[in-house]
């Protein structure tokens, strides 16, 4: 799992490269980090960063295309997917440690706070009324579940995602908070399961038309009672069945989230 120390060091270089990008016209830190010095953060906070690009119509393509081969490059990303709202991307990589990164990018006019959790390290935030509620804002890019690129992979994204989370939320000892991200894994490997045998994948439509024997996998993930033991066993088990089902289905995935589930289906929180 990565240090506090590492994390600051991650985030401390984006926000170098944010400022030396030409095409970045503004930068700001939000969610638990967004505090001075990052004070308001804790052992398991992740970065989330929000980028103002400078585009005369609107098109994020470069900037987005830039700043991906970067995280691989460079920080050696494992895997990453989208969510968007409005003319906004929020893009959330998974790098070697566990470090969960959420950049978001979005037009230089578009770039201002949507929520209280909000810093702005360069340039000039826009006014901007708060997000919706059940929208997708700076401090929960994760938590959408609107889709862009190919489904199994953003399920796949969704999946270690909500994985970090619950690990997370068992160490905080928010025992429900936990149990809700549990619940969410299961949900995304059952749409794994049904999309890759051709069924319906939303509210588990087709999850009666799955063999007993691919369901019954995901039976160890149910939480049986709200201890911490109990989240830590049911974790594991939603770990090792997101293992197996990537090794199954999308081979070079599964490699590449290697240390992910060496860390989660190992190490009892």
């Amino acid at each position: 799992m990565f240090s506090v120390e590492e994390r600051d060091r991650v985030r401390d270089r984006l926000l170098q490269l944010a400022a030396d990008d030409p095409l970045v016209s503004g930068a700001a830190l939000t969610g638990s980090l967004a505090g001075e010095d990052g004070k308001a953060g804790d052992r398991w906070s992740d970065i989330d960063l929000v980028l103002g690009i400078d585009t005369d119509d609107g098109d994020l393509g470069p900037a987005l295309a830039a700043w991906t081969a970067t995280l691989y490059a460079e920080f050696g990303a494992l895997h990453h997917w989208d969510v968007t709202s409005g003319p906004t991307v929020y893009r959330v990589f998974l790098l070697p440690d566990l470090l969960e990164v959420d950049l978001s990018f979005s037009p230089a006019a578009e770039f201002g706070p949507r929520g209280p959790q909000w810093r702005t390290v360069f340039g000039t935030p826009a006014p901007r009324p708060p997000a919706p509620d059940g929208s997708a804002d700076e401090n929960e890019a994760g938590t959408a579940d609107g889709a862009t690129g190919p489904e199994a992979d953003h399920l796949a994204g969704l999946a270690w995602h909500h994985l970090l989370h619950s690990r997370v939320c068992i160490e905080r000892n928010r025992l429900w908070q936990a149990e809700h991200w549990i619940s969410a894994v299961r949900g995304h490997l059952l749409a794994l399961m049904e999309l890759q045998a051709g069924h319906p994948t939303a509210y588990a439509k087709g999850a009666h038309l799955l063999p007993r024997a691919r369901t019954a996998a995901l039976e160890p993930t149910l939480v049986r009672t709200l201890t911490r033991p109990e989240l830590a066993r049911a974790h594991r088990a939603a770990a090792n069945a997101l293992h197996d089902e990537l090794t199954r289905t999308d081979p070079d995935l599964a490699a590449r989230l290697a240390p992910l589930f060496a860390e989660l289906s190992t190490t009892a929180p």
